[in-house]
């Protein structure tokens, strides 16, 4: 199993990104993926994750309404694109995937027991 985030980078604030993550040994059609991140001097935290049963996706904090969660099955990679940005969503953000967990909150507010992460990429919100 590997994942592996890209696309991070300094931004202004109110400014869009979109990140990448690569994946590969297992199927994003029976696993939940979604992403975390962890500010400076933070704890690592759950941003949103899909659902592998439905395509449904759940939220965690501030995320709703300004990230989208999505996938491209044909090129095994999960996006996320990130919109109206604020200097508090400054992280290294992480995708990540676990075999048992179900995309919800024991996967978002326990980050600690998702098996498999990939390295992660920095976004920098800053004027």
């Amino acid at each position: 199993v590997q994942l592996q985030a890209s696309g991070g980078g300094l931004v202004q604030p109110g400014g869009s990104l979109r990140l990448s993550c690569a994946t590969s040994g297992f199927s994003l059609d029976y696993h939940t993926i979604g992403w975390f991140r962890q500010a400076p001097g933070k704890e690592r935290e759950g941003v949103l994750c899909l659902s592998s049963s439905d395509g449904s996706t759940v939220y965690a904090g501030s995320a709703k309404d300004r990230f989208t969660i999505s996938r491209d099955n044909d090129k095994r990679t999960v996006y996320l694109q990130m919109n109206s940005l604020k200097p508090e969503d400054t992280a290294v953000y992480y995708c990540a995937t676990d075999f048992l967990l179900p995309c919800g909150s024991n996967f978002l507010a326990r980050p600690y027991v998702v098996d498999y992460w990939g390295k992660g990429t920095q976004v920098t919100v800053s004027s």
